[in-house]
């Protein structure tokens, strides 16, 4: 089999499909089986091209460089060429001859120019400096509008090469018909570049099933853990009856609290601060008040409680508060997709752009739905239902003491209520930080993120409490501390190997950071591979499943199901973990390579 000529991050010209133009293009990947080139765009495109279509960049410099030296200054050819005004004078045959020249050598520099920019833009003034600008200016007088838009429209037509010289010749279309003529094979052609090829989670007919599983699976869990004895000898549970599943009146409490969070978010406290680059390079601002908005709904969380208010009511009722959460994060779904019908294209999520309707409905086909400055997804990811799920351990907790008739909590709700109270608060303390993680940047805002953040997170996450208000398990304090010291060094290192990461993403250049050894590669940024990001590649990733291992402990060892949390989210992160993998092989080639040989573990030293 015939080795690759080109290597992964090299710049080559890639000619692009369906015309005669190169473009500087830098090369991914080699896929020996169809001997395809994976190489990217300066707009990020990626496309595989055959090795016909690649040519080298010193030899493409050569065979496009030989001119006249009048002909290589770009400000004189373009002054003397692109004046729509510029009246001819002579008509010698040495004249006719230079100009002949000219125009052959200003094709052939804009076949080498390296932009994939939209019609809109080239059809504005493409001058070099002021004194071209000038001279345009001044030649504009003798000419009227509609020459002028003719000819720019004419060299857009040229550069792009979209159609014969006889269809144009041939074919009177008004100026906006044939911009849209020029413009519409470009939109098509992007537009099936930025179509995902690899589908996630099964494709298509596995994320049909997902938005019917998923909801499945949290009532069944809630149902089980409901039962005196919820072994699963004993399932499937009894169903329960509709009114036991629906209530008017919660469903408005469901709603009330998520417009409570959505004003809390719109308060003016707190920094606001820019996210990280999107395709079009644009940042998007955040205000970041998340942990002041937990400091206030705790507030009047305890104000309600003084007042006779009882919070063991959602106990109570937490399978209707289940099923009210999921019927407004559908709602949200189907309002998210409709919205991202209607958005530009260049504001759909990478992977959330298939074209399938029930695909793209789960994965989320806009990026960063966005109602005037109110961003949707960021909204959902740490407000509602994570601070939701803290309040549902506190009515686990008052529920315990009042069904049991305790003088105060058991050490193991305790233990719980503390543990997950800390990782909550840390995450809204260091909000800033998730504007780095995979959701935000590159994953799209619909069905699979509403419904994990609005009921998987607050429902499923606090199992554990739900499980001891009918299921107490006493603690020796011995095993008291040995499961706090657990959950502190699984605290230790997310909290290090987090804040370390963000940090380097934020600025490498941070003195703080120069003790790190890195990996330099070709998109100009490094990959840390000393401290804990030597030990293995994901020590975030570690640092969750202790602090999840610690959570369930306290449950006891009689039961299976407080261990679905870290049973769950060891998958979670193995999946995770393999799309990160993806990307960043594709994003760094053979630098990824080198990185992996030195750090060869992924999340648990030793074993995987």
């Amino acid at each position: 089999m015939p080795s690759n000529r080109f290597q992964s991050g090299e710049m080559v010209m890639g000619r692009w499909p369906g015309s005669s133009l190169y473009y500087e293009v830098k090369v991914l990947s080699f896929n020996s089986d169809t001997q395809l080139y994976t190489v990217i765009y300066k707009d990020g495109t990626e496309l595989e091209l055959k090795e016909a279509d690649i040519k080298r960049l010193s030899g493409f410099r050569q065979s496009g460089g030989h001119s006249r030296s009048r002909s290589r200054s770009p400000s004189r050819r373009r002054s003397r060429s692109r004046s729509p005004g510029r009246v001819t004078r002579r008509s010698s045959s040495r004249t006719m001859e230079t100009r002949k020249e000219a125009r052959k050598e200003l094709k052939r520099k804009e076949v080498q120019e390296v932009q994939l920019s939209p019609v809109e833009k080239l059809v504005e003034n493409n001058s070099n400096n002021k004194h071209d600008t000038k001279a345009e200016n001044a030649t504009a007088h003798r000419v009227s509008k509609k020459s002028e838009a003719e000819l720019e429209l004419n060299r857009v037509a040229v550069r792009y090469n979209l159609r014969p010289r006889k269809e144009e010749v041939e074919t009177k279309l008004s100026e906006p018909e044939r911009l849209e003529k020029v413009a519409k094979p470009l939109k098509e052609m992007k537009l099936s570049a930025d179509r995902p090829t690899d589908l996630e989670f099964g494709g298509r007919i596995g994320a049909f099933f997902m938005i019917f599983l998923l909801p499945a699976m949290t009532f069944l869990l809630l149902l089980m853990c409901s039962q005196e004895d919820p072994s699963l000898l004993n399932f499937p549970p009894e169903l329960p009856t509709l009114d036991a599943l629906w209530d008017i009146q919660v469903f408005g409490l469901v709603i009330l609290w998520f417009f409570f969070q959505a004003l809390l978010y719109l308060l003016p406290v707190g920094k606001v601060v820019e996210g990280m680059p999107l395709r079009s390079g644009k940042r998007l601002k955040y205000r970041i008040n998340g942990f002041h908005t937990f400091v206030l709904s705790t507030l009047v969380l305890g104000a309600a409680y003084y007042q006779g208010v009882d919070l063991s009511y959602i106990h109570t009722h937490f399978l209707q508060f289940a099923v009210s959460a999921f019927v407004l994060s559908v709602l949200l779904s189907v309002y998210l997709y409709l919205r991202s019908r209607r958005v530009p294209q260049d504001e759909l999520a990478p992977g959330g752009n298939s074209g399938n309707m029930f695909y793209d409905f789960f994965i989320g086909h806009e990026l960063n739905p966005r109602i005037k400055s109110f961003d949707l997804k960021y909204f959902c990811e740490l407000r509602p239902g994570l601070i939701g799920w803290i309040m549902v351990n506190i009515s686990m907790l008052l529920a315990e003491v009042k069904i049991h008739k305790l003088d105060a909590p058991s050490p193991a709700m305790i233990l719980v209520n503390g543990f997950q109270l800390l990782y909550v608060a840390d995450a809204l303390w260091n909000e800033e930080a998730i504007l780095t993680t995979m959701d935000i940047v590159h994953d799209g805002f619909g069905y699979m993120l509403a419904f994990g953040d609005l009921v998987w997170v607050p429902f499923t996450y606090s199992l554990q409490s739900f499980y001891l208000v009918n299921h107490p398990n006493p603690l020796s304090w011995p095993w008291t501390v040995t499961v706090v010291a657990i959950n502190l060094i699984g605290y230790f290192v997310f909290r290090k190997a987090n804040s370390q990461k963000n940090a380097f993403r934020r600025n490498p250049a941070d003195p703080k950071l120069s003790h790190l050894r890195t990996i330099p590669t070709a998109t100009g940024k490094s990959l840390i591979v000393s401290g804990l990001w030597g030990f293995v590649r994901h020590p975030n990733y570690l640092g969750d499943l202790i602090m999840a291992l610690a959570w369930s402990l306290p449950c006891g060892f009689n039961h299976i199901l407080p261990y679905f949390y870290i049973i769950y989210f060891t998958g979670l992160l193995i999946h995770r973990d393999a799309r990160d993998d993806k990307q960043c092989r594709r994003k760094y080639g053979s630098a990824w390579d080198e990185y992996c040989q030195q750090v060869r573990y992924r999340i648990f030293p030793g074993i995987y």
